[in-house]
């Protein structure tokens, strides 16, 4: 395995993310979208997981099958055309544990989810080769100002569906990207606001700081944030 320019160290928080090989798209459709939210859930598990066998065969869906000793916590998650991001984090192993296991949980778990979709599309478009743009890429969320930044930026970057320039310029119509969101399945946010739904069972913001004091207060919060910029 290469050099990793940020270490990926268990307890501290990262925020990951990857995308299509070339910039290629990687979600075509809704069926695969619905696949990859599956693999969230289903490969955060310490346990092996045979697709066909447990989503195909058995109709296990996400919330059915409570993994019962996950690898990592998932904090926010979003699905773009050709990307996509993650908020994560990973409780500290025991000596025993860092003795079996050779790499990061948050990599075995990038492994597990990266594989299994990419085994799947390639499959489906029949396709081969590489999926993705290389090896997944982590920025070490360092800071509370970062962490709350990275709640808005992961979960407002579907507005670019709608608006391709609102990160240069800002969002002209907030009203009309609200409602835009309250409609995009394909994210957290839903369950960040309170929509009671199978997919927040793939969040654990317990395992998180807890930045926003109610449901109504991340809405509002997270606009806040539109002209924050990194260093």
């Amino acid at each position: 395995m290469g050099y990793r320019k940020t270490a990926l160290v268990d307890g501290e928080y990262y925020h990951v993310y990857n995308r299509g090989n070339s910039k290629q798209n990687i979600f075509l459709d809704d069926r695969d979208r619905d696949r990859f939210v599956k693999l969230l859930y289903l490969c955060n598990s310490k346990k092996s997981v045979n697709f066909r066998d447990d989503v195909v065969d058995k109709g296990i869906d996400v919330g059915d099958s409570k993994p019962n000793e996950t690898i990592v916590s998932l904090g926010a998650w979003v699905i773009m055309p050709n990307h996509f991001h993650l908020y994560v984090t990973s409780k500290k192993r025991s000596e025993d544990e860092h003795l079996l296991k050779e790499e990061p949980a948050i990599t075995e778990f990038m492994r597990k989810l990266s594989t299994g979709y990419s085994s799947y599309f390639n499959k489906k478009y029949n396709r081969t080769g590489s999926l993705f743009e290389g090896r997944f890429k982590a920025t070490h969320v360092a800071t509370d100002t970062y962490a709350k930044y990275l709640f808005s930026y992961i979960h407002l970057n579907p507005v670019k569906l709608i608006d391709a320039k609102w990160k240069d310029v800002g969002i002209k119509n907030i009203p009309g990207a609200i409602e835009f969101l309250d409609g995009y399945p394909w994210s957290s946010y839903l369950d960040q606001i309170g929509i009671n739904r199978k997919e927040k069972e793939i969040i654990s913001l317990k395992d998180f700081p807890q930045y926003f004091s109610d449901k109504k207060a991340f809405k509002r919060e997270i606009f806040e944030w539109l002209n924050y910029k990194e260093d």
